[in-house]
């Protein structure tokens, strides 16, 4: 089948250093981008991450120090990985809650000013767990009744999921063939960020999910606590939510004027 689409969607995976959206770096990045009238390219790329790789983490994926060490920073290949994806939608497995998270952060720290306005992000994973309960490996042998031999290689878990998707809208009824429907579907909770420090409310409002100031809206807490906001941007939160913090700031500021 062929997805139906009204704008490319890039599907993607990272191998990373860790789990830690703030700290950890990419070690590898493999997009596969399908355009609406069903041409695939597919691009993937080793990265140099500027720090060790701990060795539990190469067990998993099999990418050592070595393997990386003559190999571009990802601020090198920053702009390279951004014209593939700027004008896509965005898919993958567990991507919502990582990969993208951690894609910004690479984004943010390389300069290029990345964010998810006007994209839909399709999470190959919540719609598996809503559905089924499984990992990618269980999700590719049920649906496409096929072995992920090569698991944990950035390029075999990308096309992995692409087939994944593909074979959940076939199966399910309920699915519609729709990147917006999917994204809604795959989606969890409404976040601002990423990272999932600041969520909207029922009225579409931002507010914290955290601390002292846990579910107050973010411009009363930085009208009335200024100090609260330098603390913000000092701390180690993501890159991309002290972003969203700054653009709810100066949005603030200008609807006094």
């Amino acid at each position: 089948m062929q997805l139906n689409l009204t704008k490319p969607i890039c599907f993607f995976d990272l191998e990373t250093t860790g789990v830690n959206i703030t700290t950890d770096r990419i070690v590898e990045i493999s997009i596969l981008k399908v355009h609406p009238n069903g041409k695939e390219e597919r691009k993937t790329w080793r990265v140099n991450p500027e720090m060790p790789i701990p060795n539990e983490v190469t067990a998993i994926h099999g990418i050592s120090d070595e393997d990386v060490a003559d190999k571009p920073t990802f601020k090198e290949l920053a702009r390279e990985v951004y014209a593939m994806i700027k004008d896509s939608d965005l898919g993958g497995f567990n991507s919502n809650r990582f990969d993208i998270p951690l894609l910004a952060e690479e984004m943010l720290r390389a300069d290029v000013d990345f964010d998810m306005k006007n994209r839909q992000a399709i999470d190959v994973q919540t719609i598996f767990h809503k559905m089924e309960q499984r990992t990618l490996s269980a999700a590719y042998k049920f649906y496409c009744d096929k072995n992920l031999d090569d698991a944990h290689s950035a390029e075999a878990d990308t096309n992995a999921t692409y087939e994944v998707l593909k074979a959940q809208i076939e199966k399910y009824d309920g699915l519609e063939n729709d990147t917006k429907f999917l994204a809604e579907f795959s989606s969890r909770k409404k976040f601002a960020d990423f990272a999932g420090f600041l969520v909207f409310n029922k009225n579409g409002e931002e507010c914290f999910s955290f601390g002292k100031h846990k579910g107050k809206l973010v411009t009363e807490v930085l009208e009335k606590e200024p100090g609260y906001f330098g603390w913000l941007l000092n701390a180690d939160f993501p890159l991309y939510t002290k972003k969203v913090l700054t653009a709810i700031k100066l949005r603030s500021f200008n609807n006094k004027f």
